[in-house]
């Protein structure tokens, strides 16, 4: 796998809590496509949002690449799709011309994703897969989770009970 590609919301929930450097413990390389980096960072600290600079302080530290997005039949194809904006076309353009995982959150992208065989995997998942492998603790995975929901990460009901139940098992 070449990377993990990083669209907005989990770059956001992330920062919103002040744990972005959890992703130099996923074993490979992180990368936010130029698209992503000018609506999280240029355009939020433009708007005064804090989470644009730790995700600029990100990048700045070098757990983050920031990478162009070559023109593909995908990239053409995907950008006349309206219901997909153009940070997501450029994380699934990305992700795939590279064999790489886009790292997303919304059902749609998502969706989108899985029609090109497109590989995705959400915030969650990120804290739950570090929390498996040991490099964070179940608890703290699951402050990670609560505080990013505290401060607007969408969790449907179901799926954060889903989470618990894995958090739960992983302690066992």
């Amino acid at each position: 796998m070449w990377a993990w590609v990083f669209d907005a919301t989990p770059l956001i929930s992330l920062a919103k809590v002040d744990r972005l450097a959890l992703v130099q413990q996923v074993g490979t390389s992180c990368v936010i496509p130029e698209r992503v980096y000018e609506e999280v960072v240029e355009t939020g600290l433009e708007q005064g949002y804090p989470d644009a600079r730790r995700i600029e302080r990100s990048v700045d530290a070098d757990r983050f690449d920031i990478v162009s997005v070559e023109t593909t039949a995908l990239l053409t194809r995907l950008q006349d799709n309206s219901n997909l904006s153009d940070a997501d076309v450029a994380v699934l353009a990305c992700a795939d011309a590279h064999d790489g995982v886009a790292v997303m959150d919304e059902t749609y992208g998502r969706d989108v994703a899985a029609a090109e065989g497109i590989t995705t995997r959400g915030t969650a998942y990120l804290v739950l897969k570090l929390a498996g492998e040991g490099a964070l603790s179940v608890d703290d995975a699951r402050t990670v989770i609560d505080a990013m929901i505290d401060d607007g990460w969408y969790c449907a009901p179901d799926v954060y009970a889903k989470i618990v139940q894995k958090l739960d098992s992983l302690a066992d």
